[in-house]
């Protein structure tokens, strides 16, 4: 009698092209959501909407003497600090497909096991691009001044990589965590000291020197000043650099925890 032998299956890992394409799928099918679900569009606008109009019509002649003045400042630190709150959205999406068990269910279909994360991520970069248009269109409309449409358009293309590198903050916590709640709480922590330590709402040269010198590093307040000098007034270049340089190092540092993370909970 001889031994059966047993082969083991054989995996096959999808090239380059095929992951790309289940990305964009993956990220259609969060983009249809919203589609049957409208009222996640209303969310997204109401929150920035109230932040504008509070910040300049209650604040703004306290900050600048005048509320055209304020808008003027503020607008790009505005919409710096709603593209990181709205980061938070990917952790929470993340950590309830978790925990409902989607993700176990992809994890049986031949797809890349990256690609559900990847295109979750995708999908909430038109999040980010609605609010811009939300915030930039009533900013106008308020009597904003705008610097160019070519800085407009670039400005928002500064914001959404900003934003790809912020969201793999969200996503570790979305795995990690063991609620979607704890995910809101982690994020408030990070992100209410960096948008309020920084230049996207003061001159950083009204605060104490020791709170300065983190100001100044703070890539809140880069990202801020590179929203402020694309759109309206300021200096671009070395806000624009620093801005990058903040993302690179954010995405090389949280995108390998976040993924190992990732596997270690897919297993």
């Amino acid at each position: 009698m001889t031994a059966a032998t047993i082969e083991a299956p054989v995996v096959h890992r999808p090239g380059l092209g095929s992951t790309i394409s289940q990305v964009l799928s993956m990220a259609w099918r969060q983009m249809v959501r919203i589609k049957h679900n409208p009222f996640e569009l209303v969310d997204l606008s109401l929150s920035p909407i109230m932040f504008l109009l509070l910040f300049v019509y209650v604040f703004g002649g306290q900050m600048a003497g005048s509320t055209s003045d304020y808008l003027q400042y503020v607008l790009g630190g505005l919409i710096a600090q709603n593209a990181i709150f709205l980061t938070m959205y990917t952790g929470t999406g993340i950590n309830a497909d978790l925990r409902k068990g989607v993700y176990d269910r992809f994890r049986s279909l031949p797809i890349a096991r990256s690609a559900p994360l990847a295109g979750k991520i995708f999908a909430d970069m038109f999040k980010q691009v609605w609010s811009i248009v939300v915030m930039l269109g009533l900013g106008l409309l308020m009597g904003f001044e705008l610097r160019s449409v070519a800085g407009a358009l670039l400005a928002a293309l500064v914001l959404v990589v900003f934003a790809l590198a912020i969201s793999w903050i969200s996503v570790l916590m979305g795995v990690v965590a063991d609620s979607e709640e704890k995910v809101q709480i982690y994020a408030f922590v990070i992100i209410m000291p960096l948008t309020f330590t920084s230049s996207a709402f003061v001159d950083i040269n009204t605060m104490p020197g020791f709170m300065q010198a983190w100001a100044k590093v703070n890539p809140v307040t880069h990202l801020a000043d590179t929203m402020r000098g694309l759109l309206s007034f300021g200096p671009i270049t070395e806000p624009l650099m620093w801005t990058f340089v903040w993302a690179v190092a954010i995405f090389a540092v949280t995108a390998p925890l976040a993924m190992r993370a990732y596997k270690r909970k897919m297993v």
